[in-house]
């Protein structure tokens, strides 16, 4: 196998790793926090947490670098339409990630507590944290299906 295709080959994994991780994560913590179960909700939002940091982290990371660089070894030059838009969305879904980051680390800390202490109520504060973690969580998703797309078809636009 050549470099450039074991680098693709990556690349196609870390985005899978990237978006799978954020909808099997985002997915178990939104069903958690539907049980309103304060242990539940405390040791999924714990592992959504190491999810990120050990999976999504990474990906996210790797994915432009790998990306640009396949880019250019194609010879695809960086001004390209469909690659000009994969990145801008791909920063759309990133501006959306990092206050999400902060968000999971915050509703953590709070479920952790609230388990600690043997409440049976996570406080308002973790449920206004989990509405915006939700709402972020829906156009970041969107644009990286459609970074998905454009890096399938690359059409001319």
């Amino acid at each position: 196998m050549n470099l450039y295709l074991a680098i693709k080959t990556l690349h196609i994994m870390s985005s899978v790793l990237l978006v799978g991780t954020g909808f099997g994560t985002a997915f178990y913590l939104f069903f958690a926090n539907r049980t309103r179960c304060v242990p539940a909700i405390a040791t999924v939002s714990r592992l959504v947490v190491r999810a990120d940091l050990w999976f999504t982290t990474p990906a996210v990371v790797f994915q432009p670098l790998s990306g640009m660089w396949l880019a250019h070894t194609a010879g695809w030059p960086w001004s390209t339409p469909w690659i000009v838009a994969a990145i801008g969305l791909y920063l759309v879904a990133g501006v959306c990630w990092l206050p999400v980051v902060w968000l999971q680390l915050e509703m953590a800390k709070i479920a952790a507590s609230a388990n600690t202490s043997g409440v049976a109520a996570l406080p308002q504060q973790y449920w206004r944290y989990a509405r915006y973690w939700e709402w972020l969580g829906y156009p970041a998703f969107v644009a990286m299906v459609a970074v998905y797309w454009l890096m399938v078809f690359k059409p001319a636009l």
